[in-house]
């Protein structure tokens, strides 16, 4: 009989979050060991559970979600996302320019489909969230990783981004607030980006899922209100981080700029779209409930609150282990730190993080993983309580001393 392989589409497509290193910790458990999982950030294993007013509103809407959405998604939903831009400066935003989806992973692996041509280039953060370089190759296109700056606190190198724009460059990705670096970019910097795509005639791809966790009264500001209405952006967002409910998938995508040029684009999404049947119609209910409600997650974002008080804690004691630097998180849910290869000759970063794995039973994430170009960085979570996040910590820097 013949083997059954992959396609070859897959060729280069990594999702190292979710990879071998989570292999081997399933194998681990199922062991009998005990694995501390901080590669992946998802709030409620580590107590952060959803409002009870969207838990409600949801249960409240079940007997009406038992049949097929609108592709684009429910009428309340998209209303309240397209009011939800109104109020922040992007007035002519419409309920036709929002798409409901299973969460953002879906809407970008949606909207590069239908975008992408073979061998059109897309710059792409480095590091990344790696799901945007896999759907890039994934739908034909070539990825092209422009720089963060680390001595910048990880602000994206302007110069390099110019100096990777070919013939063949149709857009760029902007991740703000950053993941996994922790980033918050200023409007100046944002501004600047806008310009950039301005100037080359490119489309952009803000991937903003991380809006409303900053910290220290930092400001996000929304890519759409700089590209006016001659620069097409494609805003992508959700629920799953700032209102604690990865699984219930409750993404958006909000279309602004100048769509009359991009008819045929927005008639293939619609047609992708209309292929998938609908997101998830219990949780789309949710949406209008959680952007008008009560914002818990002001209360976790300041000094005293969970999300703040574990990234500084986090931040504080990966730079007390010697030859670990890490740059103080901006928001999100991550620190980045670095290796120093004097300190540490590490050639293979998935190594590493497996030797970690396997010694002191903790999950991270290796920096390469995220399309960094050196093994020298490590991804950590900074969502389990001080007490465990103390502990996890504690682990990396005893299996650190093993190597110094």
């Amino acid at each position: 009989m013949r083997q059954i392989r992959q396609s070859a589409k897959l060729k280069g497509v990594r999702y190292d979050v979710r990879g071998p290193i989570l292999v081997e910790a399933q194998r681990l458990e199922a062991e009998g060991q005990r694995v501390l999982k901080l590669n992946i950030g998802n709030p409620a294993p580590f107590g952060f559970e959803a409002p009870d007013a969207i838990v409600a509103d949801m249960v409240h809407h079940l007997p009406d979600a038992q049949g097929y959405s609108d592709s684009q998604g429910i009428y309340s939903a998209r209303t309240a996302v397209a009011q939800y831009y109104q109020g922040r400066g992007l007035r002519d935003t419409a309920v036709d320019d929002v798409f409901i989806g299973n969460g953002v992973s879906e809407l970008i692996s949606m909207v590069l489909q239908s975008f992408l041509d073979d061998g059109n280039e897309i710059l792409v953060p480095a590091p990344d969230y790696p799901l945007w370089t896999g759907a890039v190759s994934l739908s034909g296109g070539t990825p092209v990783h422009y720089l963060c700056d680390e001595d910048n606190d990880w602000q994206p190198d302007l110069e390099d981004i110019e100096s990777k724009i070919t013939d063949a460059t149709q857009a760029i990705v902007i991740i703000n607030p950053n993941n996994p670096t922790g980033a918050v970019y200023s409007d100046e910097l944002v501004r600047d980006l806008v310009q950039l795509a301005r100037k080359h005639d490119l489309v952009i791809f803000s991937d903003e899922i991380y809006e409303k966790i900053t910290f220290d009264g930092l400001e996000h500001h929304h890519t759409a209100t700089f590209a006016g209405d001659d620069v097409l952006c494609l805003t992508f967002s959700g629920l799953s981080k700032a209102y604690r409910v990865c699984g219930y998938r409750a993404g958006w995508l909000m279309i602004s700029g100048p769509k009359h040029l991009a008819t045929d684009f927005l008639e293939g999404l619609t047609l992708l779209a209309n292929m998938r049947m609908c997101a998830n119609v219990p949780a789309q209910h949710a949406i209008q409930t959680a952007l008008g409600g009560y914002q818990s997650i002001n209360d976790l974002i300041v000094p005293g609150g969970r999300y703040y008080e574990q990234s500084m804690l986090a931040y504080r004691l990966l730079n007390e282990i010697p030859g670990v630097s890490c740059v103080r998180p901006q928001g999100a849910l991550y620190c980045f730190p670095r290796l120093d290869p004097e300190v540490y000759a590490i050639e293979d970063d998935q190594d590493f993080v497996l030797g970690l794995l396997r010694a002191k039973h903790l999950l991270v994430t290796h920096g390469t993983g995220f399309n960094w170009p050196k093994p020298d960085h490590f991804r950590l979570v900074t969502l389990p309580d001080v007490e465990m996040l103390t502990e996890a910590i504690g682990r990396i820097s005893d299996h650190l001393a093993t190597l110094r």
